[in-house]
């Protein structure tokens, strides 16, 4: 248990933290726990920050209460337009939203770029749009047998402003990509298995025990060389083989020189469990 580090304070999701893994749980199942409109993103930006800070975490996950993961933008708030409703999400000019976009839903795509730690979403039902989006972040998804998925902001006359086309393009390839956006159709969890986007389903159930057994396989591990390895997947997404080479030589310089490391090869030898404290 790690029950005595300082968790952040949120406002419409839960935050749990039990043996190094954290699990971050979106509780407005009254709005299908749509991301605006709520306290949700703001939610996800602290637990984000806070992740990084606190090296007492290993892996996060994120799922929803109720019956859905995230629906997304609220599609009510759409309605009111230009000079009904300045104030809502999608409300305004177009510099006005615009500017919406930026200082809002687009911060979640890049906190989670820039989390240290394996996350992984434990897709409980309904994943729309944003919502969808937001598990293409993450870096695994298990899903249960009851969601559905969809890239559908073309239904709605729109696009995906929150980052959406840079990851399912790069998740699944251009062409399934495209005819997911252009179509706008909703899938379900034996075609996300099939399509690469879910690496597991399972029933409802036993979705979070599953996500906790993957998480805690990774978070025994060393706590620096695992989140050194994410950083590391995450590089290679951007560089060119020599300059990533050179990297990879740098961080492995560190990890040879970790008290962890150590402890793992004698655990190894010694043929007994490690035991690591992040140093």
């Amino acid at each position: 248990m790690t029950d005595q580090v300082q968790l952040p304070t949120l406002i419409d999701s839960t935050l749990t933290l039990v043996n190094r893994v954290a699990t971050l749980t979106f509780q407005r199942h009254d709005v299908r726990n749509a991301l605006t409109g709520t306290s949700i993103i703001d939610d996800i930006l602290n637990v984000a920050e806070w992740v990084n800070c606190t090296p007492e975490v290993s892996v996060l996950i994120i799922t929803g209460d109720g019956s859905a993961f995230s629906s997304g933008g609220n599609i009510k708030e759409m309605t009111e337009r230009n000079g009904e409703r300045k104030d809502g999400a999608f409300g305004g000019d177009v510099y006005t939203v615009q500017n919406k976009y930026r200082q809002g839903i687009q911060r979640v795509p890049l906190a989670m770029a820039k989390i240290d730690i394996p996350v992984i979403a434990a897709v409980n039902g309904a994943a729309m749009g944003a919502g969808f989006d937001l598990t293409c972040m993450c870096d695994i998804r298990i899903g249960s047998s009851r969601a559905k998925m969809g890239e559908n902001f073309v239904n709605l006359g729109i696009i995906p402003g929150d980052g959406g086309a840079w990851f399912l393009q790069r998740l699944i390839g251009y062409q399934k990509a495209a005819e997911l956006t252009l179509t706008g159709r909703v899938f379900d969890a034996a075609e996300a298995k099939e399509l690469g986007v879910l690496l597991e389903v399972v029933e409802p159930e036993e979705l979070l025990n599953r996500a906790n057994e993957l998480a805690n396989q990774m978070a025994s591990k060393p706590p620096q060389a695992l989140r050194m390895s994410k950083r590391l997947l995450k590089t290679a997404q951007k560089m060119e083989l020599p300059e990533f080479l050179e990297h990879c030589a740098l961080m492995q310089g560190i990890c040879h020189n970790t008290d962890d490391h150590l402890e793992a090869v004698n655990a190894f030898v010694e043929k007994r469990d490690p035991v690591y404290k992040g140093q």
